[in-house]
């Protein structure tokens, strides 16, 4: 009986010792499980921080593409700008020419007005003293064709004596 007891407190030592190892390894599990439960949820947490920075990749490199697109059509409008500007530098310059070009033309005008109206002068004068003339021609003319009449009539005249 002796044995027995013996055997038993051992039994009963082995199965305490395999309750608290139960005991330790349920408690181990049972931190093991919270610790898995735990990286779910921080996997879980990561997935969706992973997607949402993805969204935000994605939201970035349209907006990247979209500023690439505005560079280069500034660049565009930076060139035909340029371009624009040396167009009407050039416009200017040539303004500025045409502009002196027709001062020059318009004093030209003038002198050419002022010369016209003098020589207007003169073929009024002149065309005054040829109508002068033609009437002294006219007069002379008439005087000449009296004179004769009297000479042919004188003429006549000394024959018939």
């Amino acid at each position: 009986m002796d044995k027995i007891r013996e055997r038993l407190t051992s039994l009963r030592a082995e199965a305490d010792a395999a309750i608290a190892r139960a005991e330790t390894a349920e408690d181990k599990v049972k931190k093991l499980e919270l610790d898995v439960l735990q990286k779910e949820q921080e996997i879980a947490s990561l997935q969706h921080k992973n997607q949402t920075l993805e969204a935000d990749v994605d939201s970035l490199e349209a907006k990247l593409t979209e500023h690439k697109g505005a560079k280069e059509d500034e660049e565009t409008h930076r060139s035909a700008s340029e371009a624009l500007t040396r167009k009407v530098d050039l416009l200017e310059s040539e303004l500025d020419r045409s502009e002196k070009q027709l001062k020059e033309v318009t004093d030209k005008l003038r002198q050419t007005d002022v010369k016209a109206e003098h020589f207007e002068r003169q073929i009024t004068r002149v065309e005054q003293e040829r109508d002068q003339w033609e009437k002294k021609y006219e007069d002379a003319v008439d005087k000449y064709n009296k004179s004769k009449a009297e000479l042919d009539e004188l003429a006549r005249a000394m024959e018939d004596i």
